[in-house]
C-alpha cells in the first residue's frame, strides 16, 4: 500500500529526467542523421510529453518557471555579450533598420490580427510579442553550426534589438491597459517606466561590478564563465523578487559586460554542459506549456500572423540592405533567420500575466498554433539561412 500511495509522487519525480533524456537522445540522433537543429527535437519531445500529460511535467513541480527564466537569461546574457555597440556608431543604419523593422512588424501584425475580430488589447499584445525574435533558438543554432560572418552578426544584433523593443512595447501596452481600466495615469506610467528603467539599471550595474571583481581577484580565465553564470542566477533571483524583467536585465548585463572588456573564449560560449542542460530543459518546458486542445482554435490566425511577421522582417532587411552595407541576398537571409520567436515570447507573456495584465491569459491560447510552428520550424529556417549564407563551419561528421 505504501508503494501505491507513493506512486504519484514517484511518477512526478522521474517524469522530467526521463523526458529530458529522451529529448537529448532524439536531438543527437536526428542531428547526426539529418543535421536537424537539436532544439527542434527538444520541442518535439516536449510536445509529445504534453500530449500524454505526463505527471509533474509543468504544474506539479514548483520552481520550473524560475528555472526556465534562468536558462533563457543565460542565453540572453550571451547574446548581449556578443553585441558590439561600436558597430552601431560606425554603421547607424543597422540601428535604424532594427528599430524600423520592429515598428513595422508591430503595425503589420496589429492590423493583420484585426481581421479576426480580436479586441484592441489582445491585438496590441500579439503585435508586441511578434516583434521579438527568439534568442534561445538563434544563439543555440549559431553556436551549433559554429556560424560566423556578416549575416550571423546582423541576425544577432537585430535579435537583441527585437527583444528590447518587444519588452518596451509590451510594457507600454501594459501601461495603456492599466490606464484604460483604472484611470490612474501615475500608476500606469510608473509601472511601465519603473520596470524598464530598473531592469536595465540593475543589469548594467552588475555588468560594471562583476568585471571589476574579476580583475581585482585575478580569477583564472576558465572560472570566468562560472562567475558570470552565478551572476545571471543572482540577477534572475533579484528580478523575480523586485518584479522586474529578468530577460531585459540579463541582456543589459551582457551588453555592458562586453563593453567592460572581459572576454569569454569560444569554448566558454553556451556556459558549457550546464548551459546545454538548461537549454534542453527550456525548450522541452516551453513546448510542454502548449495545450493540444487549443492548437485547432487559431490555425488560420497563426498562419496569417507568421506570414505577416516574416514578410515585414524580410522586406525591411532587403530594402535597407544596401544602405546598411550589405546585399539584397544577405538581407533576405537575415530576415528569414529571424523567424524563431517562441521561447522568449512565451516567457515574456507569462511574466506579463503574472504582473496583472488580464488579456494576456487568452493570448497564449490564441497563439498556440503559431507558437507550435515557430518552435518546431523556426530553428530549421535559421539553420538553412545561415548555411545558405556560407557562414557555417561544421562538417557532416560534427
Amino acid at each position: 500500500m505504501t508503494v501505491l500511495n507513493d506512486l504519484p509522487f514517484l511518477l512526478q519525480s522521474v517524469a522530467w529526467p526521463l523526458v529530458l533524456l529522451l529529448a537529448w537522445l532524439l536531438g543527437e540522433r536526428l542531428h547526426d542523421a539529418w543535421q536537424l537543429p537539436r532544439v527542434s527535437s527538444y520541442v518535439a519531445v516536449g510536445l509529445v510529453a504534453s500530449l500524454f500529460n505526463l505527471p509533474g511535467l509543468t504544474d506539479a513541480v514548483p520552481g520550473l518557471p524560475f528555472l526556465a527564466n534562468v536558462a533563457l537569461s543565460l542565453i540572453l546574457f550571451e547574446l548581449g555579450y556578443r553585441i558590439h555597440l561600436r558597430w552601431f556608431r560606425h554603421n547607424p543604419w543597422m540601428l535604424v533598420l532594427g528599430l524600423g523593422e520592429s515598428v513595422l512588424t508591430f503595425v503589420v501584425v496589429y492590423f493583420a490580427a484585426g481581421g479576426f475580430g480580436l479586441g484592441t488589447d489582445t491585438r496590441l499584445i500579439i503585435a508586441a510579442l511578434s516583434i521579438s525574435a527568439s534568442p534561445a533558438g538563434i544563439v543555440r543554432v549559431a553556436n551549433e553550426m559554429r556560424s560566423a560572418g556578416q549575416v550571423t552578426e546582423r541576425v544577432l544584433h537585430l535579435c537583441a534589438i527585437n527583444c528590447l523593443m518587444a519588452v518596451l512595447a509590451l510594457k507600454l501596452v501594459t501601461g495603456y491597459w492599466t490606464l484604460s481600466t483604472s484611470g490612474d495615469l501615475v500608476l500606469a506610467a510608473f509601472g511601465s517606466v519603473h520596470v524598464l528603467a530598473t531592469s536595465v539599471a540593475v543589469g548594467a550595474l552588475l555588468g560594471v561590478v562583476v568585471p571589476m571583481l574579476l580583475r581585482a581577484q585575478r580569477i583564472d580565465e576558465r572560472d570566468v564563465t562560472l562567475v558570470f553564470a552565478l551572476a545571471v542566477v543572482l540577477l534572475t533571483t533579484m528580478a523575480y523578487g523586485l518584479k522586474l524583467s529578468p530577460l531585459l536585465a540579463a541582456l543589459s548585463f551582457g551588453i555592458v559586460a562586453r563593453e567592460r572588456r572581459v572576454h569569454l573564449t569560444n569554448a566558454q560560449r553556451g556556459f558549457g554542459t550546464a548551459g546545454d542542460l538548461l537549454t534542453l530543459f527550456l525548450f522541452v518546458y516551453i513546448a510542454a506549456l502548449l495545450d493540444w486542445s487549443q492548437l485547432g482554435t487559431g490555425v488560420l490566425l497563426g498562419l496569417v500572423l507568421i506570414a505577416a511577421r516574416t514578410a515585414s522582417k524580410v522586406v525591411c532587411n532587403v530594402a535597407a540592405a544596401r544602405l546598411s552595407g550589405s546585399t539584397e541576398r544577405k538581407g533576405l537571409l537575415t530576415g528569414l533567420a529571424l523567424t524563431p520567436m517562441s521561447a522568449f515570447a512565451i516567457l515574456l507573456l507569462e511574466q506579463t500575466r503574472l504582473h496583472g495584465l488580464e488579456p494576456a491569459r487568452e493570448v497564449l491560447t490564441l497563439l498556440a498554433f503559431m507558437m507550435l510552428l515557430q518552435e518546431l520550424l523556426g530553428p530549421l529556417v535559421t539553420q538553412r539561412a545561415l548555411r545558405a549564407a556560407h557562414e557555417t563551419h561544421v562538417t557532416q561528421g560534427d
